[in-house]
């Protein structure tokens, strides 16, 4: 495995990922094998923490263990519920730019955002009049999943650097690669909610319990009888 306590500035940097095209082979993959993150992944992800180098160094002496990073600085999480998670991650990949790196926790996926994404996203919302399922949406507002926004403060599992399908715990799905990951905003996640929600939404039936109106019945105005 690459030492990742090398001197960072040797770690070529690709390029950010944009567009949807990046993304088919991750989505092909028949045995849906968790991705690993790469020595540039790695070194992103370490950048959100106060000592980077000292992150580095309990990951490469511990690999295979899941970590504890706080959001905020180089990412805020937008968590949601898995199958909602899926739905969002099949939006943003086959109609939008994409997603940045994504892992799932205890039923639920973790999208990875830009910065701020954390503060904005709920208001975002509320001024569509989606409400968050969570305390108290605006009364009229339609319901989404509790979308749970971790920002400034707060700090979020992440899955081990290496894959290991069979072990319990968070996985990747689309893994850090670069120190540089392209990072949906707040409008896009907010795009990619509404369309996830709209496609849940069950399809309006043309079901009725009465009977169909007979075009040729007469009609009377019974409210002007005294």
């Amino acid at each position: 495995m690459t030492a990742w306590l090398e001197d960072e500035t040797s770690l070529q940097t690709r390029e950010p990922r944009s567009g949807v095209g990046t993304l088919p082979p991750l989505r092909s993959q028949a045995s849906h094998q968790p991705a690993e993150v790469t020595s540039s992944g790695a070194v992103w992800l370490a950048s959100a923490t106060a000592n980077p180098r000292t992150t580095l160094a309990r990951w490469q002496a511990s690999p295979a263990s899941p970590g504890v990073l706080p959001c905020g600085t180089a990412f805020d999480v937008v968590s949601v519920p898995s199958l909602f998670g899926r739905r969002m991650l099949e939006r943003l990949w086959a109609e939008g730019p994409g997603s940045g790196p994504v892992a799932t926790h205890r039923g639920r996926t973790l999208l990875f955002a830009a910065p701020g994404t954390a503060q904005r996203l709920p208001s975002l919302l509320a001024w569509e009049e989606w409400g968050t399922g969570g305390a108290g949406p605006v009364s009229g507002a339609r319901t989404l999943p509790p979308v749970l926004c971790h920002g400034t403060g707060d700090a979020v599992t992440v899955p081990p650097l290496t894959c290991d399908p069979t072990a319990p715990g968070p996985q990747w799905v689309v893994a850090p690669d670069t120190r540089a990951p392209w990072l949906p905003g707040p409008d896009v996640l907010r795009w990619a909610c509404v369309r996830a929600a709209r496609s849940a939404a069950p399809p309006v039936s043309d079901y009725s319990i009465f009977p169909p109106a007979d075009p040729g019945a007469n009609v009377y105005d019974v409210s002007r009888r005294r």
